[in-house]
């Protein structure tokens, strides 16, 4: 059954994940095992297409936003957070240890939406708190958790220099994190060697700091390496940081300090980043990619040639309902429940039963139309996915 949330009095599921989304199920899962993703008490195993991970029925409610890699969570129903994977590098698990585990182990508080990347997580509770934890740095860019401060890690949730109760959404990259509060205001975060926190330089922010575009109408915003990608509530589309190969879409190929809006159109609905890659949906239901594609064939335009500017998968169709961008493989789902990949197959991580690599979206071996959200990733090698199925 569907549960709404609610962060000050505006509907959570309608500002960040389509309502299905928070329909009960179970927790599936297949590719690469070799830093516990899967947290079924196994480890290094592959799994070369989808299954019900061992104790993951139906009390799962939310999948992490991003490329969480080496230590993943999820959201129960009861809003409890677990987490579980490679936790020695920055205590990213948030129980105040750095102890890898490979099996889930519970954070405390409790959560309405989870976010994260290889070793560093960030998270909204159910007061609308925002909070971050693992890593500080990697060596030479501090401020990555937004506490101002230049301690290497913390293996507990700290809330950012910039506190209060009306957060709504945060998404974590590799270098910075970005948010957006119930008031429509965009801050971001980190290292912005490239650009990437749009406030008109590449200096470190420790504290959340503005774009410069300003404004209280953003609606959802999505990091990765060095880029931004945002959505306005007028249905426009805008990228900052790094240009290089066109991740930014904008037809260019040049870094940006600032946020450029891609193309003119205002009927962009969510947008997904990648490695210097994006992938979004507009309301009338086509999926677009655009930027890197020379790998893998990521964009799943049938090519592997980068786009600087969206183009459409080539499998078409006005039925896509989420996607989700692992930064060398992608995945989405339509309005009829199935679940389509594409991309690095290396580590079987497509779910098809191969290691071949698709440029266009195929289906995993286990079909059906009844999936309600799915999370995807590849770092350093290793790709693998993460989804919630209706088993009711």
């Amino acid at each position: 059954m569907a549960t709404n949330f609610l962060i000050n009095g505006s509907e959570f599921s309608d500002n960040f994940i389509p309502k299905d989304a928070f329909t009960t199920g179970g927790l599936w899962g297949w590719g690469d095992n070799y830093m516990m993703q899967f947290g079924d008490g196994t480890q290094y195993t592959r799994i070369n297409s989808p299954v019900l991970l061992s104790g993951y029925y139906n009390n799962w409610k939310q999948l992490p936003f991003g490329g969480e890699t080496i230590q993943l969570g999820a959201i129960k129903t009861d809003g409890t957070l677990w987490k579980w994977g490679v936790a020695s590098y920055g205590g990213n698990a948030g129980n105040n240890t750095s102890i890898d585990n490979s099996v889930p182990v519970q954070v405390a508080g409790t959560w309405k939406q989870i976010s994260g990347y290889v070793n560093r997580s960030a998270g909204i509770k159910t007061d609308g708190t925002l909070w971050n934890w693992g890593a500080h740095n990697l060596g030479f860019d501090y401020g990555r958790l937004g506490d101002n401060s230049t301690v290497s890690s913390r293996s507990s949730p700290v809330q950012t220099a910039v506190g209060g109760t009306n957060w709504k959404m945060v998404s974590v990259g590799q270098y910075h994190t970005a948010a957006i509060k119930t008031d429509g205001t965009l801050w971001l975060w980190g290292g912005g060697n490239n650009g990437q926190l749009g406030h008109n330089s590449t200096s470190i922010a420790s504290t959340p700091v503005q774009t410069v575009a300003g404004g209280t109408n953003w609606r959802q915003v999505s990091c990765y390496g060095r880029i931004t990608m945002a959505t306005k509530t007028d249905g426009t589309l805008w990228t900052w940081g790094s240009g290089y190969v066109g991740g930014l879409g904008n037809g260019s190929t040049s870094d940006r300090s600032s946020p450029v809006q891609v193309g003119t159109g205002t009927d962009w609905k969510l947008v997904s980043c990648g490695n210097y890659n994006g992938s979004a949906i507009k309301t009338d239901g086509t999926l677009w990619v655009w930027g890197n594609n020379s790998d893998y064939g990521q964009l799943g335009d049938g090519t592997n040639t980068n786009r600087s500017s969206p183009v459409q998968t080539i499998a078409g169709g006005n039925n896509w309902k989420s996607v989700c961008n692992g930064g060398y493989l992608n995945a989405a789902i339509k309005t009829d429940g199935t679940l389509w990949v594409w991309g690095y197959n290396g580590t079987n991580s497509l779910g098809d039963g191969t290691t071949t690599h698709r440029s266009s979206p195929v289906q995993t071996l286990v079909g059906g139309n009844n999936w309600k959200s799915v999370m995807c990733s590849s770092w350093a090698g290793y790709g693998f996915m993460l989804a919630l199925r209706d088993n009711s």
